[in-house]
């Protein structure tokens, strides 16, 4: 039997542009919310399995308000990077080619 992997879903591939376009950056969950527009019950779990897939670094960080818990910071990690840009090309490509096809999306 052939395995084969799942594409990343629609909301995975924008948080994936949202990272790779600040890679080195350590952003927050929130952050990134408001960023991609994906809620909180979507977002976390895509990290959770961006993070246990190996493509997330992870850190805990200070606050820097007086009283506030240490923020959870995420970026990509070099194998992550490399998964991001692979798949949002090849979901570019997949988009022109259907749209040259006259597919629908």
């Amino acid at each position: 039997m052939i395995t084969r992997e799942r594409r990343p879903s629609a909301q995975t591939l924008r948080l994936l542009a949202t990272l790779a376009a600040q890679p080195r950056a350590w952003r927050h969950g929130y952050e990134l919310g408001k960023e991609t527009g994906l809620k909180a019950g979507t977002l976390y779990p895509i990290l959770m399995r961006l993070a246990e897939r190996g493509l997330l670094e992870s850190r805990w960080e200070e606050s820097p308000l007086p009283a506030r818990p240490a923020r959870h910071a995420c970026r990509l990690s070099a194998r992550g990077l490399v998964f991001a840009r692979t798949e949002l090309s090849e979901a570019v490509q997949t988009e022109e080619a259907e749209a040259h096809s006259g597919a629908p999306a």
